[in-house]
């Protein structure tokens, strides 16, 4: 009970997360109407994104300091579940683009920022992908980790927010503002879509490790 109480918990938080992101109350707002409910589900894939790729690269600093090959390959994986949300954060955001600027892709600095970042971690998974030397892979795809790591606050925090935009953030204009959103979707966004959806991340990055543990040892075993 001890190593599953956590993904009780995931399920529990998605199901209410999910409930009240399809069916809840949500603030009559100009434009946005309906469509806030997608908070429940854009912004909290990007927290999710930001976290697996903090994590990942965190990760890829330890292997550099230890030449551990573990933290090579906790790295990978929580790169590979950034990927995903960040996929996920598109396409819920085009989503919600359709539907309150009229098009799903308008060329908006955020969206073209958001799939920059995207592409260079593709790019970190094209180049882990070219080497077979598993040490001079591990070091390589490490020090460039911390590079498209770094390249996420220019592409994503911080040019977006310079430069005129329709997205929230923009010249100044305060994403996720406190108004946006009234007491019944606080009371659930923070405690319940962020943490619900990071959970199931972890469990799905956990799963992957343990799978390619499994393959290791089948290999060394043959």
């Amino acid at each position: 009970m001890r190593l599953t109480w956590w993904k009780i918990l995931c399920i529990v938080l998605l199901l209410i997360v999910s409930t009240a992101g399809f069916l809840g109350g949500v603030p009559a707002k100009p434009i946005l109407n309906e469509t806030i409910r997608n908070l429940y589900f854009h912004v909290a894939m990007w927290f999710g994104m930001m976290i697996f790729f903090s994590v990942s690269v965190v990760n890829s600093v330890k292997y550099l300091r230890t030449g551990n090959m573990k933290y090579d390959g906790y790295s990978v994986e929580y790169a590979n579940t950034g990927i995903l949300f960040g996929l996920l954060g598109l396409v819920t955001g085009m989503i919600w683009a359709k539907y309150t600027w009229g098009k799903a892709w308008s060329n908006d600095p955020k969206q073209i920022g958001a799939a920059i970042a995207i592409l260079i971690y593709f790019a970190y998974l094209v180049l882990r992908n070219s080497m077979i030397d598993m040490d001079k892979r591990a070091r390589i795809s490490a020090v460039y980790n911390i590079f498209a790591f770094a390249m996420l606050f220019p592409t994503i925090w911080i040019i977006p927010r310079l430069v005129e935009s329709l997205h929230p953030g923009g010249m100044g204009n305060p994403a996720l503002n406190y108004n946006d959103i009234d007491a019944r979707m606080r009371m659930l966004f923070y405690p319940a879509a962020v943490p619900g959806w990071t959970l199931l991340g972890v469990w799905i990055t956990t799963l992957r490790i343990r799978l390619k543990i499994l393959e290791e040892q089948k290999m060394n075993n043959a």
